[in-house]
């Protein structure tokens, strides 16, 4: 396989061979345009992602700057996805985020990883492992989620975890490494901060 064939594959592979920074560095002139939007350009940021990312779908919006190692070539969202402030996606592979997920600001998804052998890193190597959000999360604020991570539907993350394992759907997850709190329930029906309860006359 070329290095270029291996990009997808998970296998280890050299990331500046077969002309791959080429390809990479065009992507990234978009990205470059993106940041470079006033905050009134709402629809021209718009159209950028469309022409940047894998799949983007309707009402999402970032907000600059945005950083993604393949200028979201390998990114796919679903509807009404929202980023806040620098995030950052590590796009060396695919990243799958589902419908209504927000990001806070701050937050890192990585699908590049580097051997931990010290010989083979001093060269350049690496290898990507795809990253999957599922829909209406809400990924805290400094949250880092490493390459190979699969976080189910209606998950929070707490601001500041690093997520180095699965998360299944339906709870709130905490910490470094992050780890399952507690599932989402009644409770959270009832009150939204603490001992505060949600007035849903009011909403």
């Amino acid at each position: 396989m070329t290095n270029k064939e291996k990009l997808h594959s998970g296998k280890i592979y050299y990331p500046s061979g077969d002309d791959i920074m080429i390809e990479q560095l065009g992507y990234l002139d978009k990205l470059y345009d993106y940041n470079n939007t006033r905050p009134t350009e709402l629809k021209k940021r718009t159209e950028l992602l469309k022409e940047m990312f894998a799949e983007i779908g309707e009402n999402c919006y970032i907000e600059p700057p945005f950083h993604a190692n393949w200028g979201g070539h390998h990114v796919h969202f679903g509807d009404n996805v929202y980023a806040n402030f620098n995030l950052t996606m590590v796009d060396d592979t695919h990243i799958y985020v589902g419908d209504c997920t927000m990001f806070g600001p701050n937050v890192t998804v990585a699908t590049a990883g580097h051997p931990i052998d010290p010989e083979l890193r001093e060269k350049g190597y690496q290898y990507n492992m795809p990253v999957n959000i599922g829909r209406n999360c809400w990924i805290g604020a400094g949250a880092v989620i490493v390459p190979g991570i699969t976080i189910g539907d209606n998950v929070v993350i707490g601001a500041g975890s690093v997520v180095t394992k699965d998360i299944p759907s339906n709870v709130v997850a905490v910490g470094n490494p992050c780890r399952v709190l507690r599932e989402i329930g009644e409770h959270d029906k009832k009150y939204y901060f603490k001992d505060r309860k949600i007035d849903y006359n009011d909403l």
